[in-house]
């Protein structure tokens, strides 16, 4: 993920999100030192991002989506399959994430993964939708 990339990456965020992550988010994560952005593109075009945080034994995918007019043609699972790479590259142990309790499509292609279900987070989501935590053992 580069700065260039941003509005690629805020047009995908915004259709894909409620309430989407703003261009200081990315800007933050691109500057930290323990973080892992990077972006699936597609004929010169971005189609896909993924933020990754890695600190010490833990990896969290804080950030993950597909254009709509790309969802499908298996993005999400290279995505996934990068961010996995990258977190065992890192020493990481354990990849946790959250998914909105009513996105089945993302809980099944975590489940693909190889993630379970860890926990819940009631009403996490503007105090309406529950959070499903997911971890995925990389040791």
């Amino acid at each position: 993920m580069a700065p260039a990339d941003l509005d690629a990456i805020l047009n995908i965020e915004q259709a894909s999100f409620s309430v989407p992550w703003q261009r200081e988010h990315f800007e933050h994560e691109m500057a930290a030192p323990h973080s892992f952005p990077f972006v699936a593109e597609s004929s010169g075009s971005i189609v896909g991002y993924v933020c990754l945080m890695s600190l010490f034994e833990e990896a969290q995918i804080l950030d993950i989506a597909v254009a709509p007019q790309q969802r499908g043609k298996g993005i999400a699972q290279l995505l996934m399959d990068h961010a996995v790479a990258v977190a065992r590259e890192k020493k990481a142990e354990v990849l946790a994430l959250e998914v909105r309790s009513t996105n089945s499509s993302a809980i099944t292609l975590y489940e693909r993964c190889g993630f379970v279900r860890t926990g819940v987070r009631e009403k996490y989501y503007e105090g309406r939708d529950d959070a499903v935590l997911m971890e995925k053992c990389l040791r």
